[in-house]
C-alpha cells in the first residue's frame, strides 16, 4: 500500500482504522514519513505505542484514540484504509471534502463505492487481493 502511494519522507500518512499501528510504524520506519493512526480501540492504541517504541519511531508517529469520522484529516498527503465497504462508502464524502488535491488514498481489498480508482494492483497472497489508489483531483 505504501509503495503504491509512493510514500516518501515529506509525506504525512493517516491510517484510518489503524489497529495496532503496523502501517503507521512502517511509513515512519521504512519511508521516513510522519504518520498518524486513528483507532477507536484503547487496547490496540496501547499496543501501537509499544510497537512504535520498539521500532524507534515514536518521534514520527502519533496515535489518536477516536472515531475516524471525528478526526480532521486535512494535513494528510496519503490516507491508507483497510475498512469494510459500508464504512468506506460513508467515508468517501469526508475524504473528498477534507483532503487537498493531490492527496493519495490507498485502500486494501475494497473500493470507495462509485469513485473509480486511478490504479488497481493485484497482490498475490493466500487468496487474490487488490489494492486501489486514488489521487484527490483539483476542485473546479
Amino acid at each position: 500500500m505504501l509503495d503504491l502511494a509512493q510514500v516518501g519522507p515529506d509525506d504525512v500518512v493517516y491510517d484510518l482504522g489503524s489497529g495496532e499501528g503496523e502501517i503507521v510504524i512502517e511509513a515512519a520506519r521504512r519511508y521516513g514519513a510522519r504518520a498518524v493512526g486513528v483507532e477507536l480501540d484503547h487496547e490496540r492504541i496501547e499496543n501501537a505505542h509499544k510497537k512504535a517504541a520498539a521500532a524507534g519511531v515514536t518521534d514520527r508517529v502519533t496515535f489518536i484514540e477516536r472515531d475516524l469520522f471525528e478526526v480532521d484529516i486535512g494535513e494528510a498527503t496519503v490516507v491508507t484504509l483497510y475498512l469494510f465497504p459500508e464504512l468506506l462508502e460513508r467515508l468517501r464524502p469526508k475524504l473528498q471534502r477534507e483532503l487537498r488535491p493531490g492527496t493519495r488514498i490507498v485502500s486494501h481489498d475494497f473500493g470507495l463505492g462509485k469513485w473509480p480508482p486511478d490504479k488497481t494492483i493485484e497482490v498475490p497472497l493466500e487468496r487474490r487481493r487488490h489494492v486501489f489508489l486514488w489521487t484527490v483531483p483539483s476542485r473546479p
